[in-house]
């Protein structure tokens, strides 16, 4: 199936789509001020070793400090990249040591960037590890032989001496060995001076930064598939020619300079899809939905049959709102990048083999992901559970913030339960102070419901009181926010 990629590049930010037969399939955001560190090695400063929890924080130079944990230490690990007898962390780190690391996720939400000391460099073909000799191969190659002839390419392109291992990534299954040979004298070079910097800078401070998202659409996206990257910028444009010329010739023949007057997201109606993958629900062409939640903890997708009703009897009909809900909610996680821990409550089905399709239906369509997934079967209680490697925030995250009147729960106290929270607090202020009179200052249908509904009540505080209660609209206060004046 032919693949667009389509990219609006801005001073402020750069947003990609990736496109499947018109529609979008994932939307990647870097945003200039807050930019993405994964992949970024700095030469961090340990802060404090925590024992009891077998990790240490360190500084990177960011707001908050990084987390390290000891299974992420790489003299930890075996050769074969399996844990050896566990070393003490407080025996390898102490406070105020110096230690090369790499981000591996980006600080997300309250929690800080995650770390590792086993470094990886990656390129257009192949992922340099400078601390392993190790010859790896993607997993995307399933074909025993063509792994093993792979691994013997890369290995007569090393030195006898060669200290570092690859790992052979799906772009070098058609790669020449000259493109091959040009990838890893890349790494090399990349790693000499992140090793260079290292010895020269004062702790902490950043040796390497990965690229940046135009630049990795062509290292990381691009594949066979693709037929065209458009982008919107003529300097841009010119920039990933340069870009593409060194590093990935073979993609410059789908570079497209895009001179439209519309602009390229409204071209493709990107706009509103990132509204809509903004929203709680979403439609399938059936007529059935889905209800996706995001949560602190998990994210649950329910699925609804809605106004479906073309099957032949009520289980055909469920059968196939799931099967449909299955192809929906892989194209979401990756449309709005969801990710930890996400239950799937399909609409429940009697019928072993129907459960066995949606599940296999289910798999398939998630093959496409990128990032790693994880998926269960039904449980007891009839729940899909998945997890889905988060190495970056979700699109909601990005681009919203919490309701500043209902702090990310989605619903607010009625008028009805802050009128009386009111007349509560007046009580408590009543027996504390004597003021000439009581001033209540809230919203408009707070004050409203004070003046209609609720003004008997308030008369008879008032006569309990034995002081003079008015009303005085705040129109820059949300329903729940009040405060109460003593005149």
């Amino acid at each position: 199936m032919s693949e667009n990629i389509l990219i609006n590049i801005t001073p402020q930010e750069t947003r990609v789509a990736l496109m499947l037969q018109g529609a979008v399939q994932e939307l990647h955001i870097e945003r200039t001020l807050s930019r993405g560190m994964a992949g970024n090695v700095y030469l961090g400063k340990v802060v404090r070793v925590l024992p009891g929890m077998q990790s240490a924080f360190i500084d990177i130079g960011l707001e908050r400090a990084a987390f390290l944990h000891v299974a992420d230490i790489w003299e930890t690990r075996a050769h074969d990249g399996h844990p050896a007898t566990p070393t003490p962390i407080e025996r390898l780190l102490y406070d105020g040591q110096a230690v090369t690391v790499q981000v591996i996720k980006d600080p997300i939400g309250t929690k800080g960037a995650r770390l590792s000391t086993q470094i990886s460099i990656a390129g257009r073909m192949l992922v340099y590890l400078p601390q392993d000799s190790h010859i790896g191969i993607s997993q995307r190659i399933e074909n025993e032989e063509e792994r093993e002839a792979l691994r013997e390419r890369v290995r007569k392109l090393l030195k006898p001496d060669e200290k570092g291992g690859f790992i052979v990534r799906t772009m070098a299954e058609d790669a020449s060995d000259a493109d091959l040979e040009m990838d890893v004298e890349y790494l090399r070079k990349t790693w000499a001076s992140i090793a260079q910097l290292s010895r020269s800078l004062p702790a902490p401070s950043l040796l390497y930064q990965d690229l940046n998202l135009a630049q990795r659409v062509l290292r990381d996206f691009v594949n066979d598939d693709t037929s065209t990257i458009q982008i919107d910028s003529r300097e841009n444009f010119q920039k990933l020619q340069e870009f593409g010329t060194t590093y990935t010739p073979s993609v410059l023949a789908k570079l497209v300079h895009y001179t439209g007057e519309r602009p390229l997201f409204d071209l493709y109606s990107i706009e509103e899809e990132i509204q809509r993958a903004l929203g709680r629900r979403v439609d399938l062409k059936s007529g059935g939905y889905l209800i996706v939640d995001q949560t602190e903890a998990m994210t649950t997708i329910d699925v609804n049959t809605g106004s479906y009703v073309n099957g032949r009897s009520f289980d055909d009909t469920i059968f196939k709102t799931n099967l449909e809900a299955a192809h929906a909610i892989a194209r979401q996680l990756r449309l709005r990048n969801l990710g930890g821990i996400i239950i799937l409550d399909f609409i429940d089905m009697e019928n072993v083999e129907h459960k066995t399709a949606v599940l296999a239906e289910l798999n398939k369509a998630l093959a496409r992901d990128r990032t790693k997934i994880s998926v269960s079967g039904f449980s007891a209680l009839g729940l899909v559970e998945l997890t889905r490697k988060r190495t970056r925030e979700s699109l909601a995250h990005i681009l919203c913030e919490p309701c500043p009147a209902c702090a990310g729960k989605g619903e607010v106290k009625t008028a009805r339960t802050i009128c009386y929270e009111i007349l509560r607090e007046l009580l408590r202020e009543a027996k504390q102070f004597n003021p000439r009179e009581f001033r209540i200052l809230a919203s408009q249908v707070v004050v409203d419901m004070f003046l209609e509904e609720e003004s008997q009540h308030l008369a008879m505080l008032g006569d309990f009181v034995g002081k003079p209660i008015s009303l005085q609209v705040e129109t820059i206060y949300h329903q729940e926010q009040y405060d109460i004046i003593l005149m």
